[in-house]
């Protein structure tokens, strides 16, 4: 279970609030996990660990899934907020 130690914290990589960014967030996190997959070779559990939760959080629709957006949830209230900007 050594190799969950780099997997699962990119399932907690909040998603940009900037709905233009999503797509670059999410090549950029496909990327990190194609190239980690390739590089360290996870065992057969760690990597069927991760994608069990990848699968429950994109399924479940929390808003935190990078694959996609789900067309039901909102986004937060912050992300129309003039006075955010820049950050």
């Amino acid at each position: 279970m050594y190799c969950l130690q780099w997997l699962l914290p990119v399932l907690l990589i909040p998603k940009p609030l900037n709905p233009a960014l999503w797509f670059s967030h999410s090549m950029f996190m496909g990327f990190y996990l194609l190239s980690f997959l390739l590089e360290r070779k996870p065992c057969t559990i760690c990597a069927l660990v991760f994608l069990a939760a990848l699968f429950l959080i994109c399924y479940s629709c929390w808003g935190n899934c990078f694959l996609y957006h789900c067309s039901g949830s909102q986004l937060p209230d912050s992300a129309h907020d003039p006075s955010i900007v820049g950050t």
